[in-house]
């Protein structure tokens, strides 16, 4: 365990220079009225030459935090983190990819170590994913998680999965699998994923389409799970009265399709929306609203380009009956967990959406306006780490962790 404070008090420019790598002085972001600077915080070439659908939807101007803030490292001590969730006393419930989980006091001292998951594939991408729990933990102690189930020898599958907390919170009594992401498929890469609740008690869940180009055309086949946000019940049946309850050869579970590998989701609490971010292959990483019955269309269409540097399919990046992503990067930044800020403690970052970026080894804040980004601001950009979750505590702080193995708090100064 270790305990830092990076005592970060930035003036607006320090924190231009610092933080979001721009050296233009700070102006008034006419509309928002949140100082920013004149440029775009990317600098770097795009790897293709694709335009944006409309203005805003990449590259905005760059915004300056002027809140003083302090950046505390609590513990460096995790293994793999992948998920992380407050548990009613205001612990951390966190997943780690070997196939256990922690639970973390709020100032980052390690307090049990819960065992007794099912065995999970951790090659690649896999492992023990994302965890959240009941609405009604405090009464049932029920706790939800995704992970790898290995299937055969070759193939494995993105498997939901609920348990009970015991009282000593060490273990996970009565494990049960209630939803598989089918097909299974030999790959190691891109099973999503991320789990939310809904008002009524149900899970939304992020599945990915598994990366290889014969099975990735599966995010646009409705008989499919995969690329796929699904609404099931807590026994993992599908919702009543989907957009596709009445499809002949849809899953009637699906609730939206057309996704590449969806790491992020979380609900806006100012209006109600659902939003979700998603990896891009070479650029073309994603910010999109979710509508029920909607196709976000990859393959078909995407700002990014192959690995190898060909065109995706065709190279289209807009198709009539496909969606249009609010917002995204060209060059990756890789983003994972998102989540949105709503505390009056940083004020100014009310309403926004946070992001931990991988290989952009930064946490991202997008300024959201009418459901549009206004601005942009990159966070612990210089600290070498892969931020691959964050939540807003309930003390109006972002807690963030990291591939590395890094808990951090990020708060009011």
């Amino acid at each position: 365990m270790l305990h830092k404070t990076f005592g970060l008090i930035f003036s607006a420019f320090t924190l231009s220079m610092v933080m979001v790598n721009c050296t233009s002085s700070p102006a008034k972001d006419k509309g928002n009225n949140k100082s920013s600077t004149d440029s775009s915080v990317e600098t770097k070439t795009p790897n293709s030459d694709y335009k944006p659908a409309f203005a805003g939807q990449t590259r905005v101007p760059a915004v300056v935090t002027k809140t003083p803030i302090s950046i505390t490292l609590l513990d460096s001590s995790l293994q793999h983190p992948w998920g992380i969730c407050q548990l009613p006393d205001g612990r951390f419930l966190i997943s780690q990819k070997m196939g256990n989980m922690r639970i973390e006091t709020t100032d980052g001292r390690l307090d049990k170590i819960v065992e007794g998951f099912p065995k999970v594939n951790a090659d690649g991408q896999g492992g023990l994913l994302d965890v959240n729990i009941d609405p009604d933990f405090v009464k049932n102690r029920m706790i939800y998680w995704d992970y790898s189930e290995p299937i055969t020898d070759s193939t494995k599958l993105l498997a939901i999965a609920k348990g009970t907390l015991s009282k000593d919170e060490t273990k996970i009594e009565n494990p049960t699998v209630i939803y598989r992401a089918m097909p299974a498929y030999k790959g190691n890469l891109q099973y999503g994923s991320r789990i939310l609740f809904d008002k009524q008690g149900n899970l939304l869940v992020s599945t990915g389409e598994r990366s290889g180009k014969e099975i990735r055309v599966q995010a646009q086949w409705l008989n499919s799970s995969l690329g796929k946000i699904i609404h099931i019940t807590k026994d993992g049946k599908a919702v009543p009265d989907g957009p596709f309850a009445n499809t002949a050869n849809a899953r009637p579970e699906i609730y939206a399709y057309g996704f590449r590998s969806p790491e992020g989701m979380a609900w806006n609490p100012q209006t109600g929306d659902l939003w979700e971010v998603e990896f891009g292959p070479r650029g073309g990483d994603e910010v999109n609203i979710i509508k029920p019955g909607k196709n976000y269309g990859w393959p078909i269409i995407t700002y990014g380009i192959e690995y190898s540097g060909e065109k995706v399919g065709d190279g289209i990046q807009q198709k009539q009956g496909m969606e249009q992503p609010i917002y995204y990067w060209d060059p990756s930044v890789s983003p994972s967990g998102i989540a949105f800020y709503n505390s009056d403690s940083i004020a100014e970052w009310k309403g926004d959406l946070f992001l931990g970026c991988l290989s952009g080894s930064h946490i991202d804040r997008l300024v959201i306006k009418d459901n549009k980004v206004v601005g942009e601001e990159w966070l612990m950009q210089n600290m070498g780490q892969r931020f691959r979750a964050l939540i807003q505590g309930k003390d109006g702080a972002l807690y963030a962790v990291t591939d590395e193995g890094h808990l951090y708090k990020i708060a009011k100064k």
